[in-house]
């Protein structure tokens, strides 16, 4: 796959969006109206006490809490952070212009939104202009989670994920679900070249049982060559799953898989969760 490894910890998301659009990246679009629901379902859970907390693992630039917490669709972001005002600020100015971009489009009793991504400069940013309640640049996969980050964690209702599934594993997960001690939901979004099987494994000793949204895909984005695009093809068939229309029509796809206490599945079905799509 092709890396992208240079747009991910800048002091600002403008290269990201300026490298991403033009391959139609659109993970956080999709998830967006999929974990406002699930953000309702969650909290209106009997076991729920009071407004959740969302812990977004490989946060990047704050998009999800954006999507989450502001009337913005995600081409609002490609359009904002690639416009020609956005250009000519420094990334100093721009944080202050992002500050009242994201205040004005604020929504009534937004959630509270933990951030957590490997990258320094990504949720610095993300921080300063007030999309994370706090944020944490840790790796999981490589060291154990900080006591502020455990501390930070522990009334997390829900933790959602878009992107970076392929570079995780339990590890992660495990010191996170250490930390809460109320029930959890846990929604991702997994390229299908790869396998959720090691970490649904680990959920299910937490009493969470993983569903995958099995009438669903969704486009990630364009491939950047043909060599990609067969690598794709290759991996999803290895998978067990086909890619004909979806891989083989030029984009990577992802599937949702959502994990909760067996209670919650049974009282709220996935597809009423995915309604609108």
């Amino acid at each position: 796959m092709t890396s992208f490894d240079d747009i991910y910890n800048q002091p600002d998301p403008r290269a990201y969006f300026r490298a991403l659009g033009p391959l139609e990246y659109q993970s956080p679009h999709h998830a967006q109206g999929p974990f406002r629901r699930m953000l309702t379902f969650c909290e209106s859970s009997k076991d729920s006490e009071g407004p959740a907390t969302v812990l977004d693992i490989c946060c990047s630039y704050g998009i999800n809490a954006a999507l989450l917490n502001h009337d913005l669709a995600f081409d609002d972001l490609y359009a904002h952070y690639t416009s020609a005002q956005a250009t000519a600020l420094s990334t100093a100015e721009l944080i202050q212009w992002d500050r009242e971009f994201y205040a004005a489009h604020r929504r009534p009793a937004p959630v509270r939104v933990i951030g957590l991504d490997a990258a320094p400069h990504a949720v610095s940013y993300a921080r300063a202009v007030g999309l994370l309640d706090e944020a944490f640049a840790e790796n999981l996969e490589t060291a154990p989670a900080s006591t502020a980050l455990r501390h930070a964690a522990r009334h997390t209702r829900l933790i959602t994920v878009t992107g970076g599934t392929s570079f995780l594993s339990p590890r992660t997960f495990q010191p996170l679900l250490d930390s809460i001690p109320g029930p959890v939901w846990v929604a991702a979004f997994v390229l299908r070249t790869g396998s959720y099987q090691p970490i649904a494994d680990c959920l299910k000793l937490y009493g969470l049982i993983t569903e995958k949204a099995a009438d669903h895909t969704f486009p990630q984005r364009r491939f950047t060559s043909a060599q990609e695009q067969q690598y794709a093809i290759q991996a999803v068939t290895a998978a067990g799953e086909d890619p004909r229309g979806k891989e083989t029509d030029g984009y990577f796809h992802t599937t949702l898989f959502l994990s909760r206490p067996a209670a919650d599945a049974a009282r709220t079905p996935l597809a009423d969760l995915l309604q609108s799509i």
